[in-house]
């Protein structure tokens, strides 16, 4: 009988606000001078009083209304306390009976609850230099020890925890893909796990029945990649102990990315007591209350087009394919890019034949082609000199046959370093000039008399030889004719 995994994960997000969660300092996770954003409050001095971030209750309430869960009528901070360098106050002001989200749903998969808490400070290691630490240059050690940043000390941090609805390593994965997209499409995170933005912690147990196995937990994992990997190593590693008839250890373990698997940290046979009692400092929310300062209706009006539903838009909307309206809609600034590109595309596109304009051709080019320019140079789509209207209006070119894709590709590049519109660049370059009708009968001419053997293939039947005389009368004129004209005075000419 194969064994059955049960996972559930937690996750941290460190919210985007202007300043910390209960004081006023700088909420800058990008300081790189140590201990520059602190002040009494944040660094837990006695007889200081802690505030409640507004910016922060409304972006966990947000989350909880994207994801369908139940938002609390009262909601109360509460102390929960240890004692951890990395915790001036001795306590962490965090939620334990009454978050502000009960439930939900993502993937499938079911959420416990969403809570809010203040984040810990950053504890930074350096051995000596004979054990891999720093070295002067000159033989002696740089200082050996620990120290404590504290900039990030009392940053807003959202606590997000699933249900043990989870099976395998790719489930999980695509649990937190998803709530990174939805945590960047609210607004409320950037959620960038290599920056520490989002961190999972994922609890692993397995079993041959229906009762839960030992559970493990797993920490340390900082990218995607690492999730489905550390999941489905623990997975078969405790499979692996049970086989050899011993018991699974209730233990934390580390994701060691180097040699890809679970490490020991620290035994963990029972709970950890926190002893958690309310917060005396902070009053309790009270949603139902007009004067509680959070506006329910106001939030849930702000809540925008979720990845789902832009997926599944473009699908019915641009009559996309699945996997391109998840490409489109994995970033938003790229979706937003293509969207503007689209209604650009479709008001210049000359569509003879009055049927759907089809949108293919503009996918085509900003995948491939705009976001190739963007890989090269290295910077983001929002920082491109090409807006959305300039490559829609580009497309619309091309798709109406007015230039050849050849010339549109070179016409991007123009774009992409000038910023200009692409009829400017095809007036600088002389392609704004229409071919003559005897322009276009001297060179289908000329071409046909220079390539005999070619002419000769098509009249044998082997009609496909056409698109080489239309490649070389494109070339000729510089791309200013018509594919398609050329290709059917090729055909009577050459009847």
């Amino acid at each position: 009988m194969d064994y059955k995994p049960t996972i559930g994960l937690e996750i941290h997000v460190e919210l985007k606000t202007k300043t910390k969660m209960f004081c006023g300092c700088l909420n800058d996770p990008d300081e790189k001078h140590a201990n520059m954003n602190v002040c009494p409050i944040c660094m837990g001095h006695p007889g200081t009083l802690p505030i409640i971030n507004k910016k922060a209750v409304e972006s966990v309430i947000k989350l909880g209304m994207a994801v369908n869960g139940k938002i609390a009528d009262v909601s109360k901070f509460d102390r929960k306390n240890y004692f951890y360098p990395d915790l001036p106050k001795g306590y962490q002001i965090s939620q334990y009976d009454q978050p502000l989200v009960s439930g939900g749903e993502l993937n499938g998969i079911r959420i416990t609850r969403v809570h809010l808490e203040e984040d810990t400070a950053r504890l930074l290691h350096e051995l000596p230099a004979d054990m891999g630490g720093p070295s002067t240059g000159s033989g002696r050690q740089t200082k050996v020890g620990s120290f404590v940043d504290y900039n990030r000390s009392s940053i807003p941090l959202m606590e997000l925890v699933t249900e043990p609805d989870i099976k395998n390593g790719k489930e999980a994965t695509d649990f937190a893909k998803e709530l990174q997209l939805i945590l960047r499409y609210l607004g409320i995170s950037d959620a960038d796990m290599e920056k520490g933005h989002m961190r999972v912690e994922a609890n692993i147990s397995i079993s041959k029945d229906e009762k839960f196995g030992t559970k493990v937990e797993v920490k340390n994992i900082n990218s995607f990649k690492a999730v489905e990997g550390a999941v489905d190593y623990e997975i078969k590693r405790q499979e692996e102990v049970l086989e050899k008839g011993e018991k699974v250890k209730q233990e934390t373990r580390g994701w060691d990315e180097k040699n890809q698997r679970t490490v020991s940290q620290r035994s963990k046979e029972e709970a950890h007591d926190y002893r958690y009692f309310p917060e005396p400092d902070l009053p309790p929310m009270d949603f139902t209350k007009s004067d509680s300062g959070i506006n329910l209706e106001q939030l849930k009006l702000e809540i925008p087009e979720l990845p789902k539903q832009k997926r599944e838009r473009f699908v019915r909307e641009y009559k996309l394919s699945a996997e391109q309206a998840i490409i489109l809609a994995d970033d938003l600034d790229s979706a937003n890019f293509f969207e503007n590109s689209a209604s650009e595309f479709m008001n210049e596109y000359k569509n003879d034949s009055g049927g759907e304009v089809n949108l293919q051709p503009l996918y085509n080019y900003f995948i491939s082609d705009l976001r190739g320019l963007l890989k090269e140079s290295g910077i983001a789509i929002k920082e491109s000199k090409i807006n959305p209207h300039l490559l829609g209006e580009l497309v619309a070119l091309a798709a109406s046959g007015e230039i050849n894709s050849r010339v549109a590709k070179d016409v991007l590049k123009e774009m992409f370093v000038k910023g200009i519109s692409p009829k400017a660049i095809m007036k600088e370059k002389g392609l704004d000039v229409k071919v003559t009708k005897d322009e276009l009968e001297q060179a289908i001419s000329e071409i046909i008399d220079k390539n005999e053997k070619v002419v000769h293939d098509i009249k044998n039947g082997q009609e496909n030889a056409l698109q080489f005389l239309v490649g070389q009368a494109m070339g000729r004129l510089k791309g200013r004719a018509n594919p398609k004209t050329l290709l059917e005075l090729f055909k009577n000419k050459l009847k």
